[in-house]
């Protein structure tokens, strides 16, 4: 016998920033809504951890201005603020050297990173490149593009480079083209935030809209398995709860949400999960008592897979006059040797802030962590091409996350994927309005 049993009518798996999303959309609908999270704490991956003084996101986190997350956070009314990193004081490295940055016309007519036929594609490349139209792209390799449309090496490279700033993943024989261009593009044209506070902010702020429109949170709460129960559906939790539900929305990772079914839904999330390609990096994060080089606030690895950037420099992270810094190594499929890539991350920081082992006040080395829970590739289709919201074959059952929907990446995916399976929950229940 459970040892308690609940009732809602709409229970959400997964307290993450997506959960949490897909929550306050029901609850300021009218439904009454369950989130069960299995760790102590909502947040997931978009928690901010306090090492002393200093607020460290899970590796570098960044807000895209003009995208599908901002404008669910606004239509959710959550406030967040920060600061836009700029190009100033960035470098892109190439064979262990800085050089400048080609942030702009100076920084592109000045930079020794190569030569003036490159220089020049370059420039014509970035002035046209929003122009690029990402759709007939989606099922092209990023790889077949740049071979077919960039004629220097160097300036593949270069887009390479972005690419992997813009998206963190770094797999262009199987990223789709089309969706790496859209994100580059997005990045280009409006830029990003990084948060006052961390990413927290956003997690708090989620959390408070989602409960002040009735939803209740449960955390920690281990689902063990959605069921279908009468005309509807039944979750069980680990401590012996039951909670009975019209329908079920699953904002979790694929495979978690697999292990939860059975029969053919088990088979569709396990399908879908199976094919998936996860999205990784090796991140080490310093706080430090100064910045040795105050200008360095930004490095691109050109050969190599890394990125360092000064995120204290934009967003309130600590105390002031000290400074948090991210850096990170965009895993390729199956790679990671933690010693190696720490080391690597090391280097990095030598380089670009010499003398920063002599300041360091908290450091951790995070070795493997997810970014996001599905690269979009090229042979799935692109953007079109990733699964749900809705589950086929199921009316009351759904998945959202950054692995979910045809609209956008990362973050933005998350959230435009809750605010959709939301919308489809209400169509559901009051189809004559929908079709109305």
């Amino acid at each position: 016998m459970s040892e308690r049993a609940l009732n809602a009518d709409l229970v959400v798996i997964g307290g993450g920033v997506t959960g949490l999303a897909v929550a306050a959309y029901a609850g300021r609908a009218g439904r009454s809504v369950v989130v069960c999270e299995k760790a102590g704490a909502v947040g997931g991956r978009a928690m901010t951890h306090a090492l002393g003084e200093f607020r460290f996101n899970i590796g570098p986190h960044a807000l895209y201005r003009r995208s599908h997350g901002v404008e669910v956070l606004d239509e959710l009314g959550v406030k967040f603020s920060g600061g836009m990193p700029n190009a100033s004081g960035g470098y892109a490295i190439d064979r262990g050297v800085r050089h400048a940055l080609p942030g702009g016309f100076l920084s592109l007519v000045t930079t020794g990173l190569f030569g003036l036929s490159a220089k020049m594609d370059t420039a014509r490349l970035l002035a046209g490149f929003g122009r690029i139209d990402p759709a007939p792209l989606q099922k092209v390799t990023l790889d077949a593009w740049l071979e077919r449309e960039v004629r220097q090496p160097d300036v593949r490279r270069l887009v390479n480079a972005l690419v992997r700033l813009s998206s963190y993943a770094n797999a262009p024989s199987q990223h789709s083209a089309g969706a790496a261009i859209a994100q580059l593009q997005k990045a280009l044209d409006g830029n990003v935030l990084y948060l006052n506070g961390g990413w927290q902010t956003l997690v708090d702020g989620l959390r408070a809209v989602a409960e002040a429109a009735g939803a209740r949170i449960l955390a920690p709460a281990k689902p063990v398995a959605v069921e279908r129960h009468d005309a509807g559906r039944r979750v069980r939790l680990a401590d012996g709860t039951e909670i009975r539900t019209a329908s079920v929305v699953l904002a979790c990772p694929p495979a978690v949400a697999a292990a939860l079914l059975s029969g053919a839904e088990h088979e569709v999330l396990r399908g879908w999960a199976e094919r998936l390609m996860p999205v990784r990096a090796a991140c080490l994060d310093v706080g430090l008592s100064r910045l040795p080089q105050p200008k360095a606030r930004f490095a691109l690895g050109i050969d190599r897979a890394v990125y360092a950037s000064v995120h204290s420099a934009y967003a309130q992270l600590g105390p002031s006059g000290q400074a948090v810094l991210h850096v990170a190594k965009y895993l390729a499929p199956d790679e990671g040797d933690a010693k190696a890539d720490e080391r690597e991350l090391e280097q990095l920081l030598d380089l670009v802030q010499p003398g920063w082992r002599e300041v360091v006040v908290e450091r951790r080395f995070l070795p493997n962590i997810l970014v996001s829970n599905a690269l979009v590739t090229a042979a799935h289709g692109g953007m079109q091409g990733r699964p749900g919201p809705a589950v086929p074959g199921s009316d009351d059952l759904f998945v959202a996350g950054d692995w979910v929907g045809s609209r956008g990446m990362l973050v933005d995916a998350s959230l435009a994927s809750a605010r959709e399976a939301a919308g489809l929950i209400e169509r559901c229940r009051h189809p004559a309005r929908a079709a109305a």
